[in-house]
Formats: C-alpha cells, structure tokens, sequence
C-alpha cells in the first residue's frame, strides 16, 4: 500500500519553505533544506523522500555528500542530472563560503584587536550607533551587525534583539560597542546600566559578553579592562 502524500497536501507548518520562512533556516534539518533545492519529488516520492535517499546516499554526512558526483547522486531514483547539479552547486557555495569565513574572519583577544576591527565603522560618525560582534569558542569574528542609531547624545538598544542575533549566529560570546561623537570617553549611566543588563541576559541564555567598547575618533574606553563587567 503507497502511503505517499505529496508536500503541498502538508500542513502549513511541515512544509519546508513555510518552516522556513516562520522559524527560520536554523529550524530545518538537512533533509528539508535539500528538499528545498530540489523543488519537486516523483510521482511516487516528496521531495522529502528524495532528500533523505541522498543522504542516506552519502551515508547521512554532509562532507560525505559532498564528495559525490553528478552520475553518483542520479543513482537515487528520480534525481536527475538537473537536480544533482543544483545539490553540487549548492554545497559548493557552502564550501567557498567556509572558506572565506576562516580567511577573513579575525580572532579577537585583546580590546585593542576589537577597537581596530570596528574603530572604521564608528569613528568618524556625528551620531551615535551601537553594533555588536558575535564571535565563536575560539572567539573568531562571526558577524558583525548595527543594533541602532541615533542623535548626537543616544541611542536606543533591544537587548532581546542583540540576543537573538547571537543566538541565530550560534555564537557563543559577543562585544558590545557604540561611539560617543562628542570624544568624552567616559561611559554614561546608561551606558553602565546597558553594560550590566547585557551581561547578566547572556548569562542566561549562556553567551558571554566579553567586552562593551565605546570608541571616540581617537580612543576607545573597554569596560573588560576597567574591569566593569
């Protein structure tokens, strides 16, 4: 007995493109963003279907996978050579894209690292901003992202929206920082009141702040060093 059901007779929240437009791409497994390239299944087959007989393929190992060539991945009923081409081509961006992360992406151990990372975004600005690097164990910049803007004196700052990003990003630590246009160095109330909100919301969620700087056109004040945090 065929127990198929093809995917557009799924609900909403089990298709794949839905799942990933309400939970993001995180909340797919490998199967499902698969699926995704492939676009259609068989007659007999989901695209599901047809994700998971890859895998299984390439023995549920995506570097596995990766190894595999066209004439190999069309040996899976109903993968044709479009197909396995667009499989190849996708886990080949995913390939450059490691590549150039491990190239471009700078380890962070000192504050002084830190301010020359962001020291060029923030510098010369006649406002304020806040932005916020997400690092990983080895504390290896993963991304860099501005929270917000604002007027010559302020800013305003989502804690749950920097904890969000890192927790997207999967890291495992984050740096705060803003400017202060007018050169004062000295961090505001509000500053030191952000510093300890943040620091004690990662705790939670078990990422670290490791450092909060605030950067002048010709210095940087780091709460790490000043041991404020």
């Amino acid at each position: 007995m065929n127990n198929y059901v093809s995917i557009k007779n799924w609900k909403e929240d089990e298709k794949p493109r839905e799942k990933l437009l309400k939970h993001g791409k995180q909340a797919l497994s490998d199967a499902e963003l698969i699926a995704i390239l492939l676009g259609t299944g068989t007659k007999e087959k989901s695209a599901i279907d047809l994700a998971r007989a890859l895998l299984l393929l390439g023995q549920n190992n995506l570097n596995e996978l990766a190894r595999l060539s066209v004439k190999d991945l069309c040996k899976v009923n109903g993968i044709g050579p479009a197909k396995a081409i667009t499989i190849i081509a996708a886990i080949e961006l995913g390939a450059r894209k490691q590549h150039l992360a491990a190239v471009e992406r700078p380890q962070i151990r000192s504050s002084r690292e830190a301010y020359l990372v962001m020291k060029s975004k923030l510098e010369d600005l006649s406002h304020e901003e806040f932005w916020v690097l997400t690092l990983d164990r080895k504390n290896s910049v993963i991304n860099t992202y501005r929270i917000s803007e604002g007027g010559i004196t302020g800013t305003v700052v989502d804690i749950r929206k920097i904890l969000k990003i890192a927790l997207d990003d999967k890291s495992t630590g984050i740096m705060l920082f803003h400017n202060h246009p007018s050169g004062n160095l000295n961090p505001s109330d509000a500053d030191i009141q952000l510093t300890k909100k943040m620091a004690e919301a990662g705790k939670i969620m078990d990422i670290t702040v490791l450092d909060h700087l605030i950067i002048t056109q010709t210095s940087y004040f780091s709460f790490s060093d000043e041991g404020r945090l």
